[in-house]
């Protein structure tokens, strides 16, 4: 029974998850909310579908960060309306929207890594900046 549950959960987080990405890009007129930089990233609901973690990535400085926080908490109530009437639930949850870094944590570790890759010598050459010669690869 818990595998079911659990499945089913997986369901309606998905479900939430998606239809908040489409209110969010559709419905919610707040220019604080700009939806080229804003991501709907998962949504975690409590068992009895009381409350809804929504963890949400924006790409930007931390200004911005506090204005997408500030305007999705202003519009939590016509939100979780607009979620209501999309969806087919007994409750429709509280949202509590929680900043997720992830994305800009994962484009600063693959920064870090191409600059490393450049810094290297690339693999036919020697240490010393020459080119390794075919006839020393061969002895070796």
């Amino acid at each position: 029974m818990t595998n079911r549950r659990s499945g089913r959960m997986d369901r309606i987080n998905g479900e939430i998850r998606r239809e908040l990405s489409e209110i969010l890009r559709e419905e919610v007129k707040d220019p604080r909310v700009d939806i080229r930089l804003v991501s709907v990233l998962k949504a975690e609901t409590t068992r009895d579908l009381k409350y809804c973690k929504v963890y949400i990535s924006v790409l930007g400085d931390e200004a911005m960060k506090e204005e997408v926080r500030t305007a999705l908490k202003s519009a939590a109530g016509f939100i979780r309306r607009e979620l209501a009437s999309r969806l087919n639930l007994r409750n429709t949850p509280e949202l509590k929207f929680v900043m997720d870094d992830s994305i800009e944590y994962g484009i600063h570790i693959d920064q870090m890594l191409r600059k490393i890759a450049a810094e290297l010598p690339p693999e036919d050459e020697e240490p010393d900046g020459t080119a390794a010669s075919p006839e020393a690869e061969d002895a070796e």
